[in-house]
């Protein structure tokens, strides 16, 4: 990684009560990739509340992704294929004291030549980990990220950041 500034905070939030979704909207075209950093938990019961995205607004099955995970006795894979939005992970819900942390890489997001993949990467060590690939089979340039809890909502005290990154 080249010395200096490579990461430019581009926004954050961190929620001062429950919300079902988080969406950045405006994302600046100036940068070669993004990286999102979430510390989430739910408001809904269980420990494996997926989260859920879309860019762009882009309800239209046109994503794909692929997820392997091991829980330290068991090891496993799963893949969505022409679905309507992308897998970011699981999160605790409500019975757990602490947060999900997450980081979200999305390459060439500004380039209108080629798909966006998306790398995303749980990490709950007490239960699991895993890792998922998302792809957006579109060459639009990425303006806008929306983040989703798919049972009840991120909890109060949840925080979503992006980031910018120069020549990655």
């Amino acid at each position: 990684m080249p010395a200096g500034k490579t990461y430019t905070l581009l926004a954050t939030t961190t929620l001062s009560s429950a919300a079902a979704t988080v969406t950045f909207n405006s994302i600046s075209g100036s940068y070669t990739d993004l990286v999102v950093v979430l510390s989430v938990r739910g408001t809904a019961s269980g420990n494996d509340i997926d989260l859920t995205g879309q860019f762009n607004s882009d309800t239209g099955s046109n994503y794909s992704w692929t997820r392997i995970y091991g829980t330290g006795s068991t090891a496993g894979s799963q893949r969505g294929s022409s679905v309507a939005y992308l897998r970011i992970g699981n999160m605790a819900g409500t019975g757990y004291n602490s947060y999900s942390p997450m980081i979200l890489n999305i390459q060439n997001y500004s380039n209108t030549t080629t798909y966006k993949t998306m790398i995303s990467r749980p990490n709950n060590p007490d239960r699991i980990v895993d890792a998922y690939v998302n792809m957006w089979r579109s060459t639009s340039a990425i303006t806008s990220l929306s983040i989703s809890a798919s049972s009840g909502n991120f909890d109060a005290g949840s925080t979503f950041t992006l980031y910018g990154i120069l020549a990655a």
